[in-house]
């Protein structure tokens, strides 16, 4: 179960696409009885939270605050995956920069901030390829293409 909550004051009509796609992973990776949220923000929010929970004063297009822990002894009917803070102004700019939709460049954001969740990395060049061809690979098969 997941909710995307917009706290911006635009309306963004691409969050009924990113429901279908996040139903979709959730079918296609068997994630039954997790919950997490999506956090449409703008850059101003993004940036307080990078400087306060990172260390970096800048802006930045997702961040993904996960809550469980692999070694989490304690067992429950549900999992609480965490939160994931998606610029809509970065989302609209890197859009705009590497040519194609906005709801491609939010897809893909969403599918990199939940992938995190679900405890996948970039921090070595391996585990960037292999996150990476998954983002595409879960993408493609949804139909949202470059």
């Amino acid at each position: 179960m997941f909710e995307i909550i917009n706290e911006l004051d635009e309306k963004i009509s691409e969050t009924k696409k990113i429901k279908e796609l996040l139903d979709f992973i959730i079918k296609k990776e068997n994630l039954n009885n997790c919950l997490f949220n999506i956090i449409l923000v703008d850059n101003n929010y993004i940036r307080k939270l990078n400087k306060e929970y990172r260390g970096i004063d800048s802006y930045t297009d997702v961040i993904s605050f996960a809550l469980e822990d692999a070694d989490d002894e304690i067992k429950m009917d549900f999992r609480v995956l965490g939160d994931i803070y998606i610029s809509v102004d970065k989302a609209k700019e890197q859009a705009n920069e590497y040519g194609h939709s906005f709801l491609r460049e939010l897809s893909f954001l969403t599918v990199h901030g939940l992938l995190h969740l679900l405890g996948y990395d970039h921090m070595t060049e391996e585990d960037e390829i292999v996150m990476f061809k998954k983002q595409e690979k879960i993408l493609n098969e949804f139909g949202i293409t470059r």
